[in-house]
């Protein structure tokens, strides 16, 4: 009798220990499976980066014309096209030269 009492204490702690060793397991998986759910959820919420495609030969002419206009001392027309530019083409690899040059034309515009 006592034999089976010691069988029967160990049978129940081995099977505590197994249902803890698998819903530890389980757990680990489901929390596993949350992150990446997480990490997919924020790669797509997160927006895409501006594209910034190769030059087109249309930016390069209005971009030339406009530092041509202010080389000529013709701010106004400078100012213009720089501002043409950067309406048609605001993701140009040429946009933040003509941003700085078109900042520099608008103080050269406001000195006169």
């Amino acid at each position: 009798m006592k034999m089976l009492i010691w069988l029967l204490t160990f049978a129940s702690i081995a099977a505590v220990g197994y249902a803890a060793w698998s819903w530890r397991r389980r757990w680990r998986e489901h929390r596993r499976v949350a992150e990446e759910r997480m990490a997919s959820f924020l790669a797509q919420a997160r927006p895409a980066p501006p594209a910034i495609h190769p030059p087109d030969p249309q930016e390069k002419i209005l971009l030339e014309a406009a530092a041509k206009a202010g080389q000529a001392g013709e701010p106004g027309l400078s100012v213009e096209l720089y501002n043409r530019f950067l309406a048609r083409f605001p993701q140009s690899a040429f946009a933040p030269q003509a941003r700085a040059a078109l900042q520099s034309q608008k103080q050269g515009l406001a000195k006169t």
